[in-house]
C-alpha cells in the first residue's frame, strides 16, 4: 500500500510540474479556416513546432470564410477572448480589398485601420501576445498587374505601420510572397505558384505561410 501511495504521489506531482501547453489562436478568413485542414498552415506550424522546439503549443483555428476586419472585430469574445489564448495571430485584409470589386462590400481603408486598432487594444488589455499578418496575394502576377495591388500594398502598409505603432512582430506575407513569386513564376501566371485561384493556399503556399509566422512566433 505504501508503494502504491508514494506512486501515486510520484504521478501527482509529475502532472502538476508539467507546463501548460501555450495556447496559440489563429484569427481570420476561409485562409484561417483552412489552415486547420490537413496540410493547411496551422497544421504545419504544429508539425514544426513539434520538431523544432520544447515548448508545447495547443493551436486552434478561427477561421470564418467571406470575414472582414469587422467581421473579426464583433467575433472575437466568442471565438478568440472565450478561449483564453496565450497569443494571437492576426491574418486578415484579402475580403476588405477583394471584396470591393466582386461584391461592394469592402472595407474602406480609414474603417480598415480603425477596426484593426480596435481588435490589437481589445488583446493587449487581456496582455495577450499579438502577430500581425498582411494579407499575401489577390493574383500572384510580379509585374503589379494584378486588378487589386494597388489597394492590397495600401493595406498591407497600414498593417506595417499598425505593427510599428503599436510595437508587435509582424508576419509580413506580402513580401514574402512577392519575394518567391519573382524567383519562382516567371511565367508572370496569376495563380498555381502559391495559391489555386489567386487568393486560397495550395502546398508551397501553406507551407511558405507556416514558415513565415513560424519564425516570428519564435521572435517573442
Amino acid at each position: 500500500m505504501k508503494k502504491i501511495a508514494v506512486c501515486l504521489c510520484i504521478l501527482s506531482l509529475m502532472a502538476f510540474a508539467q507546463p501548460r501547453k501555450m495556447r496559440v489562436v489563429f484569427f481570420g478568413d476561409s485562409i484561417t479556416e483552412a489552415g486547420v485542414k490537413p496540410g493547411g498552415y496551422i497544421m504545419r506550424i504544429d508539425s514544426i513546432s513539434k520538431l523544432q522546439t520544447n515548448v508545447a503549443y495547443e493551436l486552434t483555428g478561427a477561421g470564418i470564410g467571406g470575414n472582414k476586419v469587422y467581421d473579426l472585430f464583433l467575433r472575437m469574445d466568442a471565438d478568440v477572448l472565450a478561449r483564453l489564448p496565450d497569443m494571437v495571430v492576426v491574418y486578415v485584409g484579402v475580403n476588405d480589398v477583394w471584396h470591393k470589386n466582386s461584391f461592394g462590400t469592402g472595407t474602406d481603408a480609414d474603417k480598415f485601420e480603425k477596426f484593426y486598432q480596435a481588435i490589437i487594444d481589445r488583446l493587449k488589455e487581456k496582455k495577450i501576445k499579438i502577430i500581425l499578418c498582411t494579407p499575401a496575394v489577390i493574383g500572384e502576377k510580379t509585374d503589379f498587374s494584378n486588378p487589386q495591388d494597388g489597394d492590397l500594398n495600401a493595406y498591407s502598409n497600414i498593417i506595417r505601420s499598425l505593427a510599428v505603432k503599436n510595437k508587435l512582430p509582424l508576419a509580413d506575407l506580402r513580401k514574402a510572397f512577392l519575394d518567391y513569386n519573382l524567383v519562382n513564376n516567371k511565367a508572370n501566371s496569376d495563380r498555381g505558384s502559391l495559391t489555386t485561384d489567386r487568393v486560397h493556399l495550395n502546398n508551397k503556399g501553406n507551407q511558405l505561410v507556416a514558415d513565415v509566422i513560424w519564425n516570428v512566433m519564435q521572435q517573442y
